[in-house]
């Protein structure tokens, strides 16, 4: 339960204990739950995106911009023609 983000004192209520007495006979496992549901979604992650199939795409894409820092990025460029740079005229009026 604790891997899924269940606080420790709804675990003690549920599994029928102290939270206290959860905390210090399960003081490890409370401790780890969460790493180790990450590594298991991770682990998943990572052979979905490694392999053939509908999601592999989603799953690489996914992948390399939460680990790899990759971002889609659009550029636009404004240009005059043939790519010039675009001329401007400064008038001034006095009035």
């Amino acid at each position: 339960m604790a891997a899924y983000g269940i606080p420790p004192v709804d675990i003690a209520r549920i599994a029928g204990i102290d939270s206290q007495e959860l905390q210090v006979r399960y003081a490890e496992e409370l401790a780890t739950a969460r790493s180790r549901a990450n590594s298991r979604v991770a682990e998943s992650l990572y052979r979905k995106a490694l392999g053939d199939g509908p999601q592999s795409v989603s799953a690489a894409i996914f992948w390399l911009k939460s680990r790899a820092c990759w971002r889609e990025t659009n550029m636009h460029e404004i240009s005059g023609p043939g790519g010039a740079p675009i001329e401007t005229e400064l008038t001034v009026r006095f009035v």
